[in-house]
């Protein structure tokens, strides 16, 4: 029987680190047993877990949110798997069109400690043309903005039929780059965007 993996999207639950949770990498398997990832340097991620749980399914959920990170280790930094290295460049954000239109305040308020330069924020990224678009991380590149930032690090991955549907549709919106993304409070971001998704989908099914 296959594990049942949750990722945990929230910012204050108390079976979580803080930091793990503001990483995004806290998940619940089969509704009990606690796993963390915490990252560093980049490409690499410690792995705790309870249990007697798949470690391999595990680290896919999370790699399928951080692709980029390849290296993980056991609380004593001894290796546990390894994955072809992923290639990271800088692009200019002037040149990065976003697949979203809005970003949730509270989330930003969560991730800007954590942000302090330019290599701190790593978005995956599919080509537009002579630009690219943003499949996540739009937090992070509107938190690039606030911070005067001219440049974020990229990684490619698998093309994406729904973001290039978000990112024409966010140009209709006049959101050209993530200096256009609006930042709204959180309720009212559940209802403009998480709504607008739900809506999408349920026309798309």
């Amino acid at each position: 029987m296959e594990d049942k993996i949750e990722r945990i999207n929230t910012y204050n639950d108390k079976r979580f680190d803080p930091e793990i949770l503001k990483q995004h990498g806290a998940f619940l398997v089969n509704e009990k047993f606690v796993c963390q990832f915490q990252i560093f340097q980049r490409t690499c991620a410690v792995v705790t877990w309870e249990g007697n749980i798949d470690l391999e399914a595990l680290i896919k959920e999370f790699r399928f949110y951080a692709e980029h990170v390849t290296k993980f280790y056991d609380r004593n930094y001894h290796l546990l798997r390894e994955y072809p290295a992923i290639s990271l460049f800088r692009i200019p954000l002037w040149k990065i069109q976003p697949s979203q239109f809005y970003v949730d305040m509270d989330k930003t308020k969560a991730l800007k400690p954590m942000i302090r330069k330019p290599e701190d924020i790593i978005i995956p990224i599919n080509s537009f043309g002579t630009r690219y678009i943003s499949l996540d991380g739009h937090t992070r590149l509107y938190l690039a903005v606030q911070k005067g930032f001219e440049y974020v690090s990229c990684f490619f991955t698998e093309d994406n039929e729904i973001c290039l549907k978000f990112a024409k549709e966010a140009q209709r919106r006049r959101v050209f780059a993530p200096t256009d993304l609006i930042l709204l409070p959180h309720e009212e971001y559940l209802i403009r965007w998480v709504g607008f998704c739900d809506q999408f989908f349920q026309r798309n099914n």
